[in-house]
């Protein structure tokens, strides 16, 4: 046998782990606000077991959930961030007060779609040259960060991401490529065409609101 003749065959084995590893993890929401909730309701109708927290407990969400449907729970946030995979629904200006909270990020992957806004004031946070994602990974220590989900409203986000023909398009943007790879497929489950711009420094800042070229784009791939 020539050398590399059964590397095909091995990239096929790698691709089924991928699928079904992607088709059976459950996924943590911190954040119910606009774009947790929009998220959420995506994500459970794709068939993703989901859990949805926020700093009130989990009995505040019972309604929310109920209303998601059959796959989405509410819990706490220590139990949405033992997820295969978290989504971070929050504010800037709560990112590090809630992240420090939880005892341990090590071997998640968080879908990071916040954007540096402090409101009431719309005031612009000086990250010193950081993208905005970058800071979020140095508060998650052990995760790997993906940034995803955060260049349209969630009004759009909880559209049918099926438009015209084509799939709407979510951008992402992370420095691990098994964690792109694993939100990669959360995308086009869900039913949205993903782009890949690259690492968190270079995609992440084009992606970034505001400062960057791609936010507000409603973009649909034919």
């Amino acid at each position: 046998m020539e050398p590399g003749a059964f590397l095909p065959h091995l990239c096929v084995v790698n691709q089924s782990l991928q699928t079904k590893k992607t088709n059976t993890m459950k996924i943590g929401i911190i954040g119910t606000g606009a774009i947790g909730k929009a998220f959420a309701g995506q994500a459970a109708k794709a068939g993703y077991e989901i859990v949805i927290s926020n700093s009130r407990g989990a009995a505040s969400l019972e309604a929310i959930a109920k209303q998601l449907g059959s796959k989405v729970k509410a819990g706490s946030i220590e139990e949405a961030a033992t997820a295969d995979v978290v989504f971070l629904g929050l504010p800037w200006k709560s990112v590090e007060a809630v992240t420090s909270s939880v005892p341990s990020w090590k071997g998640r992957i968080v879908i990071d779609p916040t954007n540096p806004i402090i409101n009431p004031g719309f005031i612009v946070p000086d990250l010193g040259g950081a993208a905005s994602s970058e800071v979020v990974a140095k508060l998650v220590p052990g995760a790997s960060v993906v940034k995803a989900f955060n260049t349209f409203p969630p009004e759009i986000l909880a559209t049918d991401p099926k438009q015209a023909g084509g799939k709407r398009v979510i951008f992402y943007s992370g420095n691990d490529a098994a964690a792109k790879q694993v939100v990669a497929g959360i995308i086009s489950r869900i039913g949205f065409a993903g782009i890949d711009l690259g690492t968190l420094h270079e995609g992440g800042r084009l992606q970034q609101f505001p400062g960057g070229p791609l936010p507000a784009l409603n973009l649909i791939k034919m």
